[in-house]
Formats: C-alpha cells, sequence, structure tokens
C-alpha cells in the first residue's frame, strides 16, 4: 500500500505581482487625464478685481485668453514704475502688443474651437478706463470681438465706499 502525507503547512501564499504593471499604468493615465496645468506664469501686476453682482463662471477656461492690467509689483516698480501697466503671458506689453498675442493664441486652437474663444481682461479697479479703451480698440483690430471683464462677486456700492 501506498503512503499518504499530510502536506505541510507552508505558511500564506506570495502575493500575485502580474497586475501591477497594469495599476500603475491605469494611475498614470488618471493623473495625465485629471490634471490641469497652469498655464499663467507669475503675476507680475497688482489686480484688485471690483466687484459686481450679476457674474456669470466661464465653462471652458482653455478658450480664454487673459490679458492682465495693474500697477507693476513692488519687485518691477524700480524698473516700469507705478503706472498701470499690461501683461500678457509672463511679460510686460504695449498696447500694439495685444494683436499679435491674441493672434498668437488663435493660431494655438483647433480650426472648431477658435470662433469660440475669448479674451478676458483682468484689470485692477483703480485703472482708468483710458488704458481699457486702448486694449479694446486693438482686439477690434484682430476681430477678437468677445471680451469678458473679470471681476469678483460682491457688492457693486462697495466700489464706490472709497
Amino acid at each position: 500500500m501506498g503512503k499518504f502525507s499530510k502536506k505541510k503547512d507552508s505558511g500564506t501564499p506570495a502575493i500575485s505581482t502580474a497586475s501591477l504593471p497594469d495599476i500603475v499604468f491605469m494611475l498614470l493615465f488618471f493623473f495625465m487625464v485629471a490634471t490641469v496645468m497652469r498655464e499663467n506664469g507669475e503675476r507680475k501686476v497688482t489686480v484688485k478685481m471690483p466687484a459686481a453682482d450679476q457674474v456669470k463662471k466661464i465653462e471652458k477656461k482653455g478658450l480664454v485668453s487673459y490679458i492682465y492690467v495693474g500697477t507693476p509689483i513692488k519687485k518691477y516698480q524700480v524698473k516700469y514704475g507705478k503706472e498701470p501697466r499690461i501683461q500678457l503671458d509672463d511679460a510686460f506689453a504695449n498696447v500694439s502688443d495685444i494683436g499679435p498675442f491674441v493672434l498668437k493664441e488663435r493660431a494655438a486652437k483647433r480650426e472648431e474651437e477658435k470662433p469660440l474663444m475669448i479674451t478676458s481682461i483682468k484689470a485692477d479697479e483703480n485703472v482708468g478706463m483710458g488704458i481699457i479703451t486702448d486694449i479694446k480698440e486693438e482686439l477690434r483690430k484682430v476681430n477678437a470681438l468677445k471680451v469678458n471683464y473679470s471681476t469678483k462677486k460682491g457688492d457693486v456700492l462697495s466700489n464706490f465706499k472709497k
């Protein structure tokens, strides 16, 4: 007759690592899709936005080009002074630079997105309308007619209580 031997309990079996690469790539893909890169770099001008009571949030922020208008921050005031300046991307600009900036932004978009593009002006509440009017004239020259004025939600009367 044959001998039957009992199997000895060898502990817990090893964990299978066969699906580990799948999990790693799935996490990598998730973070690549879910992460939004910040397009605008360092802010070189001070912008305290005025309050408004009728505020609407923009849905597709990837179609928005930002123009910042305000006084330069302290470290740039020695070179550029305290007068309001325009910032496009990460550099100070003149009013004449706005047209090429918008055309460059438009060229980077797909054809079906071009009519949906919005130019948002983020201006300090103390900036005069002269510079804003000059910006709007330059935008008209390149047919960038969808203009948004960025504000914060609040009481409109707070703008006049100074």
